[in-house]
């Protein structure tokens, strides 16, 4: 097949973004793996969900729908999870006895700390062991990549 190189060129950012989307897809399950996420018996939402809960302090179910960006049917099933296993509770918000608002126990906060802890310390390991030190910038230039592609605002480009 004959290609211009117009043609060659619109098709590398979508095969190296296929790579990055693999290459990412990857790295996350190896995470979970690593970390012990899998013996919690918890999603990767329900988790999302009990960090943000963490992070946010009291939080209505509404404002948790909010912050993951998910329907409140989604973070009526997970708290239901969360709650069953003890990590989270409500209480009637003061402000608003008809609202509920959804604090975590202690013991969600070890659980995150630990898995937050197991990711970073294989993170750690695989550098120091894959990386060669005349590659480290590398990796700092890549993280600062990807931190500016999280960070993209495409809302006026029609995608």
């Amino acid at each position: 097949m004959n290609t211009t190189p117009g043609q060659q060129q619109s098709t590398a950012p979508a095969a190296t973004a296929q790579r990055l989307q693999d290459a990412m897809t990857r790295l996350r399950a190896r995470l979970r793996a690593e970390s012990g996420q899998h013996a919690t018996g918890l999603t990767a939402t329900q988790l999302g969900v009990l960090a943000s809960v963490i992070r946010e302090g009291p939080v209505t179910a509404a404002g948790l729908a909010t912050i993951e960006h998910v329907s409140a049917q989604s973070i009526a099933q997970s708290l239901a999870v969360l709650k069953a296993a003890g990590l989270v509770h409500s209480q009637p918000d003061p402000r608003d006895g008809r609202k509920k608002l959804i604090s975590a126990d202690p013991s969600a906060t070890e659980l995150i700390d630990r898995l937050l802890t197991g990711r970073a310390s294989f993170l750690a390991r695989a550098i120091d062991q894959v990386v060669v030190p005349g590659e480290r910038q590398d990796v700092e230039k890549a993280i600062e990549l990807l931190e500016r592609l999280a960070e993209a605002d495409l809302s006026g480009s029609g995608i």
